[in-house]
């Protein structure tokens, strides 16, 4: 897949770049900085684009609201996020899009070769990556009366572990139950989320972004520091 890298760290960016090319992948355009990142996702129309929210000259979020500006022109874009920190405010914007195709890893994740292969192939296909540090410290800004509430303790730990992106057979594992009843389980929560079966496998991204959204609704104005 074509991929577009806006990183300000030479060595991350570099090797991310041999990272992604050793594995088959083209990178089309590396960006240091978030004045030329919109007009380069314009120009190259990547498969997705892999960017650092914080970017000179502030380093702030000039790469997140980069990506948000380039998406709104080009909606489809996938876009993967890389955070040294888990951004509260940053994050919400992200997932508050509704849409499909986003990601957030802490760079630590970045270290950890296959999972990120795995969250970026996923990201790129329409789905959803979130590292579960992320999760863990949104979860805490949770609200009592979301559309969640109709949710078993159960049924939320398996949407919780979709939102990282295991398969059923992994979160059967982690959850030490029968695949059975993950399946069981996920068909519940489409069901109480209001999900209809004509959505196809889009069900499962949107239980991720209703997840998701009720996790950062505390977050306020997702132009907050």
């Amino acid at each position: 897949m074509r991929i577009v890298i806006a990183e300000d760290n030479a060595l991350l960016r570099e090797g991310l770049s041999l990272l992604l090319t050793s594995t088959g992948h083209e990178i089309c355009a590396t960006v240091e900085d978030g004045d030329n990142l919109v007009a380069t996702l314009l120009e190259q129309r990547p498969d997705i684009a892999v960017l650092d929210v914080r970017l000179p000259p502030t380093f702030r979020d000039e790469g997140l609201r980069a990506a948000v500006a380039a998406r709104e022109k080009m909606p489809d874009l996938p876009v993967l996020v890389l955070s040294q920190y888990v951004e509260h405010a940053y994050a919400a914007r992200l997932i508050a899009r509704g849409a499909s195709g986003v990601g957030y890893l802490l760079k630590d994740r970045v270290g950890k070769v296959e999972e990120f292969l795995e969250a970026l192939d996923r990201v790129a296909a329409g789905g959803v990556a979130m590292d579960p540090e992320v999760i863990s410290q949104l979860m805490v800004r949770r609200i009592s009366n979301d559309p969640l509430e109709a949710l078993s303790s159960r049924e939320r730990e398996v949407l919780s572990l979709m939102a990282e992106g295991h398969g059923n057979g992994t979160i059967a594992k982690l959850l030490f139950i029968a695949e059975t009843s993950v399946n069981k389980h996920i068909g519940n929560i489409f069901s109480k989320l209001g999900l209809p079966t004509t959505d196809g496998g889009h069900r499962r991204v949107r239980a991720v972004l209703a997840y998701l959204n009720s996790v950062t609704s505390r977050n306020g104005s997702p132009d907050a520091s």
